[in-house]
């Protein structure tokens, strides 16, 4: 009876370590689907609109209304990733930058809907319910501070601009030198590509760049959606040990480790959400969760820097240069929120606010959720287009 007991998980070793391996070529494949869905879109945009690509995007002339675009399509869709995935494959087909980057601000903002929904699990207790929102909103809260406070620097002086057309100077130049003439990337995605665009072909003028544009962004959304649930598969037991290990330690140790589960999970939704229950029962503080939370924000950055490897030839330096807008629009709100004292409890005292509102009438929490994600966004875009 020992020696069956014993054997069985021996026997079961291999199966599972063919599993994994299984399990990773499918990640493997499911970004080389993503990269080549992305070059789809900016294709698309291309095909659809020639060299003026700029006139499909005279309705969000207006940064308010390109903010908006992307809040209400993140909280939809529910992923800032494949938001901003999309955005890059635009902006390779010919999507202005200056529009571009309040999307992506838009996107940080749409994304954090999800943990607030999750909180909701909690309603029955009181306090529980209390602990649960506030660590959601914080997320919410700490966003639409950031936007508030970069997007009107941006507007007046472009720093995200000017410091992402640098950096992304530096990086295709250095790519270019040390790849030669050889467009690796190009020739890898040429077969999925090539598939692509033979499916829609038959479809006559600027019809067959839109089908190709809607293709691409249902791969999207497919692609991403399958990457996380493998890796939550593959990885969530770690992410959640590295967050019990490292959330307590310190706000560095906490940004740190919440950078490094979203690269792991590929979703800052399933970070933050996975975060929130821990608050609820009071495993975690909320000022011990939020540097965790900013981590996520960073570490959701990494699927539009994968997208924009994506984009060859002469779209490649904008496609790079709005993936490390995401980047550093949410470094740099960090270091005017988080590092200066002045603001840094800010978020907090907005989110404990909300939740103790929350706590004592629920009809808060629809209120909030159907303000801040649809209505507002919603009210924004017709007083823009009014005025």
């Amino acid at each position: 009876m020992t020696t069956e007991t014993t054997a069985l998980p021996a026997a079961a070793q291999p199966a599972q370590s063919s599993y994994r391996w299984l399990s990773w070529l499918l990640v493997a494949a499911l970004v080389y689907l993503l990269l080549a869905a992305v070059g789809a879109i900016g294709t698309g945009f291309k095909s659809a609109a020639g060299d003026n690509a700029k006139t499909l995007f005279e309705f969000a002339s207006n940064p308010v209304i390109a903010l908006i675009i992307g809040v209400v399509a993140t909280a939809l869709i529910q992923s800032s990733s494949t938001v901003t995935s999309i955005i890059v494959g635009m902006v390779a087909g010919g999507l202005p930058i200056a529009i571009a980057i309040p999307m992506v601000m838009g996107a940080n903002i749409g994304t954090s809907l999800t943990s607030t929904l999750v909180s909701l699990g909690h309603v029955r207790n009181g306090e529980e319910f209390r602990r649960a929102f506030s660590a959601a909103t914080v997320h919410d809260s700490f966003n639409l501070l950031a936007v508030a406070i970069v997007l009107p620097l941006e507007l007046l002086f472009q720093p995200l601009a000017r410091s992402s057309e640098w950096l992304a100077g530096l990086l295709v130049s250095d790519a270019s030198m040390s790849m030669g003439s050889m467009n690796f990337m190009k020739a890898m995605l040429a077969p999925a590509t090539g598939i692509m665009k033979e499916s829609v072909a038959w479809l006559p003028g600027v019809w067959s760049g839109i089908a190709l544009i809607l293709l691409g962004i249902g791969m999207i959304l497919l692609v991403v959606t399958q990457i996380g649930k493998v890796l939550r598969t593959l990885m969530e037991g770690r992410a959640m040990g590295i967050l019990r290990t490292a959330v307590g330690r310190g706000p560095v140790s906490g940004m740190a480790s919440g950078t490094l589960v979203t690269v792991l999970v590929q979703s800052s939704s399933t970070t933050t959400s996975l975060i929130v229950p821990l608050a609820g029962t009071g495993m975690f503080s909320l000022k011990q969760l939020y540097p965790f939370i900013l981590g996520s924000n960073i570490g959701t950055t990494i699927t539009a820097l994968l997208a924009a490897t994506a984009i060859t030839g002469p779209s490649a330096m904008v496609a790079l240069q709005i993936a490390l807008v995401h980047l550093l629009f949410n470094v740099l709100a960090i270091a005017l929120i988080y590092v200066l004292p002045v603001l840094r409890s800010l978020p907090m005292q907005m989110a404990e606010l909300l939740a103790t509102q929350a706590q004592r009438n629920k009809a808060y929490v629809a209120a909030y959720i159907g303000g801040v994600f649809f209505a507002l966004p919603l009210g924004l875009i017709g007083l823009s287009q009014w005025l």
